[in-house]
């Protein structure tokens, strides 16, 4: 598992993401085996984990150089919702 741990810690979010909405469409066709549906499920908990912490940190990225209305840098969170 910590092949598969680094080998996730080193993609991109684009391409962990794409794995996981592959794993998603297999899993929801039903055509995979149990036990091979159980380890796509546990790799795709991973990718998971990985591109939600790719987009914290991108996010953190993101509060730290928003610009206010009067051109001014704000150190203030950036409001995305």
């Amino acid at each position: 598992m910590a092949d598969t741990s680094a080998e996730i810690a080193s993609m991109s979010f684009e391409a962990a993401l794409a794995e996981l909405e592959g794993i998603v469409e297999q899993l929801e066709r039903g055509e995979v085996e149990l036990e091979k549906s159980i380890a796509m499920y546990e790799r795709g908990a991973a990718l998971k984990a990985h591109c939600e912490a790719r987009l914290k940190d991108a996010q953190l990225k993101v509060d730290k150089i928003v610009i206010g209305a009067d051109g001014k840098a704000s150190a203030e969170p950036a409001d995305l919702d």
